[in-house]
């Protein structure tokens, strides 16, 4: 996809500079490269949001620095000197050069870039019951032809109940190691997940970016981490211009979220989905944006 927006051959390679999405919030490898100096022989900037760089060494490559995500908008300098030298500039939507950068931290954790060694092999394990049940469920609850965002995706279980019903959540998760396993194992397609702590979210997605947002099993919540996860509760929902849905192990967790995002606007309800094993997403809360 990152060819595709900076219109290279499928051949040329493009890195970027840092090693995930968390890491363009700081820009640590990008502030040394900076202060280091760069002999570039071409340019293509990237309209508001960064540059590639064409470098003959160690290797012929492009490399790729953007400070869109950041506080700390270091590449304006340098861009005024880049464009002294041959550089165009381009164009693209927001939205499809962040999956371009998502689906390029997604393959490159999948092809182990970045790791010593894999400790996980094989296929995750998929519970078959879960996604029948959550697909039934669903299936009357959520609208298609939406865009959803979900949370704390795991190993992408609960992703195939949306897949089966035709819809293409973005997905995304903090755990490394659980999403490229499912990468691998062609699961989950790689521009459509990306690893994120999902307080950082609104660093990359303004508000009501996304139609529905939803998260399964969030949690376990209780009373001594209940502010991280309503930190992250609260952050992702606000993302969600129409719907949000959370599955939970109790009624007390669902009750917990109901209380907090009620108080933030949503107008919602608590759902008992229980069933005999008691395992996986026995309550929900189902609500809509009050306008």
């Amino acid at each position: 996809m990152l060819n595709r927006l900076l219109d290279l051959r499928d051949e040329e390679s493009v890195f970027l500079a840092e090693e995930s999405l968390q890491d363009l919030v700081h820009l640590n490898v990008t502030s040394e490269i900076l202060e280091e100096g760069l002999d570039a022989q071409d340019c293509i900037e990237i309209k508001g949001m960064g540059a590639a760089l064409h470098l003959a060494e160690p290797r012929e490559f492009w490399l790729l620095l953007t400070d869109r995500y950041s506080d700390n908008k270091i590449l304006q300098g340098s861009l005024e000197n880049w464009r002294r030298k041959k550089c165009k500039t381009i164009e693209v939507n927001e939205n499809d050069f962040f999956l371009a950068v998502a689906e390029y931290f997604s393959q490159s954790m999948s092809s182990e870039l970045f790791c010593d060694s894999c400790s996980i092999q094989g296929a995750p394990l998929y519970v078959d019951e879960r996604i029948d049940r959550l697909e039934a469920f669903l299936r009357e609850k959520i609208p298609s032809n939406k865009s959803i965002l979900e949370i704390g995706c795991g190993s992408g279980m609960a992703t195939q109940a949306l897949l089966r019903l035709g819809h293409r959540p973005l997905s995304m998760d903090s755990d490394r190691c659980e999403l490229c396993q499912a990468i691998k194992s062609d699961f989950m397609a790689p521009e459509r997940c990306f690893v994120l702590d999902a307080r950082l979210l609104p660093r990359f997605f303004p508000s009501k970016s996304f139609d529905i947002v939803m998260g399964f099993m969030v949690g376990l919540i209780d009373m001594s981490n209940w502010p991280y996860w309503r930190d992250i509760l609260l952050k992702a929902s606000n993302l969600a211009m129409e719907q949000i849905l959370f599955t939970v192990y109790t009624q007390k967790e669902a009750e917990i979220i109901a209380k907090a995002l009620g108080e933030a606007g949503w107008k919602g309800e608590v759902i008992d989905h229980c069933d005999s094993r008691g395992i996986y997403d026995q309550w929900a809360y189902l609500a809509n944006r009050e306008n």
